[in-house]
């Protein structure tokens, strides 16, 4: 059986409709779980959203709205933006469900087993925006003199009887965790946060909430329901069957592989949710890593309060799936900020999957179907051919490859487009249209040598652009079960194409130009 790879996203907070940050993340993730796809690894990939807690509440009480009705209305805008973009989830899990309140259950349980749970009277801030607990020393003074959150986020005082988890009992063995492995949080300048944080000591951490009801109930605690970053996290194994830690799907995918989340809320991931799994007695997942913010025009993070989000869901409609998908895995250094913009995408896009890439494929398999009536038949490259070829599977199977194991998604890209403008510069050197007329013999082996060329990059960007990537396969006649890394070193699958009597038809362009919009044109 083949290894095992657990990935998630963050779980998202439905308190607004999805922005194009989420859909970043998502896409992300989902190129990495493709990819692992690819590598022939037995994948699972979840994401989900985070439907307790006070701001959820606070929220449906201003629109007279049931919180439930809320969460079920946002939680389905979430999965549709999911869809869209398709991403290749395999569950999609919800914190009001009732198979993870039997998780959250489970989990405290075996941390009030281990006595690290009592309870107390908590007074100290509170930020309703980021569901978190601040310390005074770590509150900013904002522009009218007022308190904020390091995140610039208002906050309020807060006093009322808790539970605490003693997470001051797990900061040398945080600090162990860190030390000794190195990979856990990535990338590095975020393990360098969460250690300096650390190492400034830690103070037992409230995890229970008396002043609303929307939450997990606190078991044999009347009144109280669970902090909701005590269930939020939980998630991560709802979607792999806890509470049943004996069953297939647990004892097979969990510790998750990659925690996949923005670097703003990397100290619950890699504080407070090691803590809960020491506590527990589970097995702490091998990798968190905090990605960088997607920033609107002007360098601004986009938030739901700015009022500066972007919808993914037009943008998808506006530009494609996939030329969005490219976008951001090209554009952007994972782990750190970047920027969108309209001709952003238009350029990119054009430049290298339109112009590049799409003209490519379109021109050979043109001359192949106007000149060689789709007829592939085996031939004997020449060394320009065996060098490009050559040059082509380093970029497919190595170079991006390598890249993408190590969630360096632009660095990969830049491989792969390097083979592709190869491919460019090969045909404007071997002029087919000339050959045509002067070397017949010699046009058909440039051709199939791009057609070979072709098969290797489209199967190389596939995690990235999986749908157009797929489309240009089925021209090719690569059949659906053959489209894996392992199967570039298939020396023999041309000529097995050839055997079938495969032809080629007349190509569909596959990533036509894009046009900006004339309200987004200068």
């Amino acid at each position: 059986m083949s290894e095992p790879f657990y990935i998630t996203t963050a779980i998202n907070y439905p308190n607004g409709r999805p922005h194009i940050g989420h859909a970043y993340e998502g896409i992300a993730t989902d190129a990495m779980a493709r990819f692992q796809r690819q590598m022939g690894r037995d994948v699972r990939f979840v994401t989900g959203t985070d439907e307790h807690g006070l701001k959820m509440d606070q929220t449906a009480r201003k629109l007279g709205r049931k919180t439930i009705d809320l969460a079920d209305e946002m939680s389905g805008y979430f999965r549709e933006m999911a869809d869209k973009l398709n991403l290749s989830y395999d569950d999609f899990v919800r914190t009001t469900e009732p198979r993870h309140h039997a998780g959250s259950l489970e989990l405290w349980r075996r941390m009030e087993a281990n006595d690290d749970l009592y309870l107390d009277r908590y007074e100290g801030w509170y930020s309703v925006r980021d569901e978190a607990f601040y310390d005074e020393s770590e509150l900013v003074e904002g522009e009218g003199g007022e308190k904020l959150s390091p995140q610039g986020t208002p906050v309020d005082w807060t006093a009322e009887e808790t539970w605490f988890f003693r997470l001051s009992k797990y900061q040398d063995k945080l600090l162990a965790l860190y030390r000794d492995n190195p990979d856990f949080i990535r990338p590095e300048s975020r393990r360098n946060e969460v250690m300096r944080f650390v190492e400034g000591g830690l103070k037992d951490l409230s995890v229970s909430r008396t002043s609303f009801d929307w939450g997990v109930p606190v078991p044999d605690s009347e009144g109280h329901v669970m902090y909701v970053w005590v269930d939020a996290l939980t998630t991560y194994m709802t979607g792999v069957g806890f509470p049943d830690t004996q069953g297939e799907m647990f004892q097979r995918y969990w510790p998750a592989d990659i925690h996949m989340i923005g670097k703003d809320i990397v100290r619950f991931h890699t504080v407070y949710w090691p803590a809960f799994l020491m506590s527990a007695d589970l097995p702490l997942p091998k990798q968190v890593f905090g990605h960088g913010f997607l920033l609107a025009r002007g360098g601004e993070k986009m938030s739901k309060s700015a009022g500066n989000v972007v919808d993914p869901m037009a943008l998808a409609e506006q530009f494609g799936v996939d030329n969005l998908r490219y976008f951001f895995m090209r554009e952007i250094a994972f782990g750190q900020d970047g920027s969108y913009s309209p001709e952003a995408i238009v350029t990119r896009a054009n430049a290298e999957l339109a112009n590049s890439f799409g003209n490519l494929a379109q021109r050979t398999l043109s001359m192949i179907a106007k000149n060689m009536d789709g007829a592939l038949e085996d031939f004997e490259p020449a060394e320009e051919d065996k060098a490009l070829l050559q040059t082509v599977l380093n970029a497919s199977s190595k170079g991006l490859p390598e890249a993408f194991e190590k969630l360096a998604f632009s660095v990969g890209i830049e491989e792969w487009i390097r083979a592709v403008y190869a491919c460019n510069q090969y045909v404007d050197e071997q002029a087919p249209w000339t050959l045509r007329k002067t070397d017949f013999e010699r046009m058909k082996v440039v051709l199939q040598t791009l057609f070979l060329a072709l098969r290797d990059l489209a199967i190389a960007i596939r995690p990235v652009v999986p749908e157009k990537a797929d489309a240009l396969l089925d021209q090719l006649g690569i059949a659906g079960d053959a489209r894996n890394y392992a199967d570039l070193a298939d020396d023999g699958w041309y000529k097995r194409l050839v055997e079938t009597g495969f032809t080629v038809g007349k190509p569909t362009p596959i990533f036509p130009r894009l046009e900006l919009p004339e309200n987004e044109a200068a």
